[in-house]
């Protein structure tokens, strides 16, 4: 009979910052290798993958060390303003993604794959509506927080 009832954070069970780090240490060296959407990254910084990496660390359970090192969503958000992305990148950049997972061996239960396509839809459907021409950001833009699958109902812009 089990008796941990605790349930982890996404960021615990995929193994914390260390796992994210070669998640996207691995995942930007296929990038830019990457055809459809390598060119879209062609001048991001050495840091860029361990920005992402505190990113969804945050997201995903971890300490508020993106929001407080890096300027939260909100600094997420300009990241994206004006860069025009489309689905066909969206859909390119979850898939690598989601391919370098499995190369890693992160874990593939249904549970967590479930909850991390749900962020990483969400996530990019948001980065694109964010880089078309005209969106402003809100400097409080709250940080995402992601769990084992709960929604909140349909999006409308809040």
């Amino acid at each position: 009979m089990q008796t941990d009832t605790a349930i982890p954070t996404l960021y615990d069970w995929l193994g914390g910052i260390d796992a994210l780090n070669r998640l996207t240490t691995r995942f930007y060296e296929h990038v830019r290798k990457d055809e459809l959407i390598g060119p879209v990254f062609a001048h991001m910084s050495e840091e860029h993958p361990a920005h992402v990496a505190a990113f969804l660390a945050e997201v995903l359970g971890e300490p508020d060390d993106y929001s407080r090192n890096h300027g939260g969503h909100a600094h997420m958000i300009r990241a994206h303003l004006d860069r025009h992305l489309d689905h066909a990148r969206r859909r390119r950049w979850i898939a690598l993604l989601l391919e370098t997972a499995d190369e890693l061996a992160m874990p593939d239960d249904p549970e967590f794959r479930s909850a991390l396509v749900g962020y990483l839809e969400w996530g990019s459907r948001l980065a694109v509506l964010n880089s078309q021409l005209g969106v402003t950001v809100t400097q409080d833009a709250p940080m995402p927080k992601w769990g084992w699958g709960e929604t909140k109902g349909p999006y409308r812009g809040d």
